[in-house]
C-alpha cells in the first residue's frame, strides 16, 4: 500500500496498530516456544498463554476455560457449528439461520442440508433485521440449532439478540445458539452470559490485531463434536500448533480496544455520522442501506449512488489512493448482485451501485472529506457516461 493511501475496508481487516506488532516481536525472535511440562521455555509459554487467554475471555465476560484459540474467525465459526449439530444430532435435524447470514454460516447450513438435515432460512426486514414472527413460527421439536451473525457485514445492522435469546429461551426444548461477532467484537458491548449464547466466534484482525488467529467461546458444559483430530499444543478444539506470536498480538489488540470500549465505540459512531451527513449532502441520488442509528454498527455505511456501477466507482478511487468496497467482501468476486442487498428487497442496479465504507480508529475527518470530494467528483464523471442519468 502506497504512502498516504486512505483505508476504508476495515470490514474485510485491519492495519495491525504498532504495539500488536511489538508485543508479537518477541514471540518470533527469542521465545519462539510451544507450550509444554517440565522445561522452563515451555513453562514461559504456558503463563504466557494462561494470562492471554484471561484477558481475552473477559472482554466477553467469559470463564477463561471457555475461551479457544483457533487460526481465526472461519473456523472458530466451522468448530463450533459442525461441532454443535454432530454432538446434538440425536435430538433432532433442523437448523435455523438467516438469507442475511455471514457466509461462514450460509456455506455450513448447506452443508448440512445436502447431509440430509432441513434448514429454515428466514427473511429479513427491509433494513436487514431478521424476522422475529418467522424465528418463533420456524421452531419445531426437532430444532436443535439457531445460529445468527450479531453485525451484518455488508449493511452493518445490528440483529435484536435479546429478542431472539429470549425467543429461544422460551421454546420448549433446548435450541444451541451460535453467534458470529466477527463485525462485533470490539464495536459493542458483548457479554456471553446476557446474551445466552452457546458458541460465539471472534477475529483479531478485525480489532487492529494480526490476522491468523481468532477465538472461540464455548459455554462451560456445551458438548461439540471433534471437528479436528491431532497432538493437543494449544488447544483441545484446534489440536496441532498455533502461532504463539499471533495470540500475543491478539492479546494487545484487546487490551488497546477494551481499555475504554465506550470511547473507541462513540469515535467510531462520530465517524461514520460524519461520512453519512458529507456523502448525502455533497451527492444526489444516493440511499442509506440498512438503518440509521443505534441499529446500525458504528463503524459500516453502506450506500447505493444511483445509476452508476460501484465497482467502476471503486476501481477509480483505488486510482486515486483510497481503498473502499463493493458489496461483501466475502461475496463479490464476479459482478454479481450481492446476495444481502437482494435479500433486503434492492433491485439489481441498487445492488450493483452499492459501497461500503467501513471505518476504524485511524481514519479521520479530514480523509472522509476528501474521499467525499473524490468520491462527488467520479459520480459526476460516471453519471454523464450513464445512459441510465436524466440529471
Amino acid at each position: 500500500m502506497k504512502p498516504g493511501r486512505i483505508y476504508m475496508d476495515n470490514c474485510i481487516t485491519t492495519k495491525p496498530a504498532p504495539e500488536v506488532l511489538a508485543a508479537m516481536k518477541p514471540f518470533m525472535e527469542e521465545q519462539f516456544w510451544f507450550p509444554g511440562s517440565f522445561v522452563s521455555t515451555a513453562e514461559i509459554i504456558n503463563s504466557a498463554i494462561d494470562q492471554y487467554r484471561f484477558t481475552i475471555a473477559q472482554s466477553i465476560f467469559a470463564k477463561p476455560s471457555e475461551l479457544h484459540f483457533t487460526s481465526g474467525g472461519t473456523l472458530a465459526n466451522n468448530i463450533a457449528i459442525k461441532g454443535l449439530v454432530t454432538a446434538h444430532a440425536d435430538k433432532g435435524s433442523h437448523i435455523i439461520c438467516s438469507v442475511v447470514d455471514y457466509p461462514d454460516l450460509l456455506t455450513n447450513a448447506a452443508f448440512f442440508e445436502q447431509s440430509g438435515f432441513d434448514v429454515t432460512y428466514l427473511p429479513a426486514n427491509s433494513e436487514g433485521f431478521v424476522d422475529l414472527d418467522e424465528l418463533k413460527a420456524a421452531i419445531r421439536p426437532d430444532t436443535i440449532l439457531f445460529m445468527t451473525t450479531i453485525v451484518n457485514h455488508v449493511v452493518g445492522t445490528i440483529q435484536p439478540m435479546h429478542e431472539i435469546r429470549d425467543i429461544l429461551a422460551a421454546a420448549d426444548h433446548k435450541i444451541y445458539f451460535h453467534a458470529d461477532a466477527g463485525q462485533a467484537y470490539g464495536k459493542m458491548l458483548l457479554d456471553v452470559k446476557d446474551l445466552a449464547v452457546d458458541t460465539m466466534s471472534i477475529s483479531a484482525h478485525k480489532i487492529h490485531g494480526p490476522q491468523g488467529i481468532g477465538a472461540l467461546y464455548v459455554k462451560s458444559g456445551t458438548k461439540l463434536g471433534q471437528l479436528i483430530h491431532g497432538v493437543r499444543r494449544i488447544d483441545d478444539l484446534q489440536t496441532g500448533g498455533l502461532n504463539i506470536a499471533l495470540i500475543a498480538g491478539f492479546h494487545k489488540a484487546v487490551e488497546l480496544t477494551f481499555a475504554d470500549l465506550d470511547a473507541t465505540v462513540a469515535h467510531l459512531r462520530e465517524l461514520s455520522n460524519y461520512l453519512i451527513e458529507r456523502i448525502e449532502a455533497t451527492i444526489p441520488e444516493v440511499e442509506l442501506n440498512g438503518p440509521r442509528g443505534a441499529g446500525r454498527a458504528c463503524h459500516n455505511v453502506n450506500i447505493t449512488i444511483g445509476f452508476i456501477e460501484g465497482e467502476a466507482i471503486t476501481m477509480m478511487l483505488d486510482m486515486h489512493g483510497i481503498t473502499v468496497a463493493t458489496g461483501s467482501a466475502c461475496a463479490s468476486q464476479g459482478l454479481q448482485a450481492n446476495y444481502i442487498l437482494m435479500a433486503i428487497g434492492k433491485n439489481h442496479m441498487q445492488s450493483h451501485g452499492s459501497m461500503k465504507f467501513t471505518l476504524c480508529k485511524y481514519n479521520t475527518k479530514a480523509e472522509i472529506d476528501e474521499v467525499v470530494g473524490k468520491l462527488a467528483e467520479i459520480a459526476i464523471e460516471l453519471r454523464k457516461r450513464s445512459p441510465l442519468y436524466q440529471g
